[in-house]
């Protein structure tokens, strides 16, 4: 499989892109208590209705966004604003779409996640974001050992060339038959609109339809390369600007 071009995994010929419904399921704003971000929610909502976006899910880390005026605003909009969070399990990040602050609060380890799916069903949706990635917070090879926690695994946007770490999430999901999606993990405004998944357009747009979809594998992926400008501003981000502008947010509450 190809990961460094736009992916057509279901393409009916007599479907135009009006048939198809953009989603972006991995996505920070300034709300974010733990990462540098220099966007609002309400700005992201702007720049998804332009883009034609339907569905979008804020991942703040560890805590739900929860601000009802912006999910008012998304409805208005046409949005579906999914309640998740990306949350840190024995060092590795969850993506939970569909969730609340209290079942957040509740989970210590992998098998309080597993306790979560059973009680929900299918009614959350879990995805393992840049699992083969370097950086702190990827789940690496224990992936394979909890792969029942999982519902997709996230086809990162950072990759260019040789340097795709995607091309393992991509044999895990054939060998386990999970499906990929594709996110953005925008901290960047300018960072979305360009990596998504695209689903079916369903008879009404909600949670449900579009977690059927996604576990149907009812997909398009949009994953372009990385520019060599945005791999070196990847790099700049993930190992100076960030981890001195979390450092210094750190010191700013403890002083305070």
């Amino acid at each position: 499989m190809q990961l460094n071009f736009r992916m057509l995994l279901i393409v009916p010929s007599e479907k135009g892109e009006s048939d198809w419904v953009k989603i972006d399921l991995h996505i920070h704003t300034l709300d974010d208590p733990k990462d540098a971000v220099d966007y609002s929610a309400h700005q992201l909502l702007e720049r998804a209705q332009t883009l034609g976006f339907r569905v979008l899910a804020i991942t703040l880390h560890d805590a739900v966004f929860d601000r009802q005026e912006v999910f008012a605003d998304a409805a208005a909009m046409g949005i579906l604003l999914l309640p998740a969070a990306e949350v840190r399990l024995c060092g590795a990040d969850v993506i939970i779409l569909n969730v609340t602050n209290q079942e957040i609060a509740e989970l210590r380890n992998f098998d309080d996640l597993r306790q979560l799916r059973v009680q929900r069903g299918d009614s959350i949706f879990t995805i393992a974001p840049h699992p083969f990635y370097v950086f702190g917070g990827s789940i690496g090879p224990r992936l394979l050992e909890d792969i029942d926690c999982f519902d997709a695994i996230e086809i990162c946007h950072f990759h260019k060339g040789l340097f795709n770490p995607n091309r393992r999430a991509a044999k895990v999901a054939r060998r386990f038959g999970k499906p990929l999606i594709a996110t953005s993990d925008a901290h960047r405004l300018d960072a979305f609109g360009r990596h998504y998944t695209s689903i079916p357009r369903p008879a009404k747009l909600t949670f449900e339809n579009v977690f059927t979809a996604l576990r149907n594998e009812r997909i398009i992926l949009t994953s372009p390369p990385c520019s060599f400008a945005d791999l070196v501003n990847g790099f700049y981000f993930v190992f100076l600007a960030h981890p001195f502008s979390t450092a210094a947010e750190a010191s700013h509450w403890a002083r305070g």
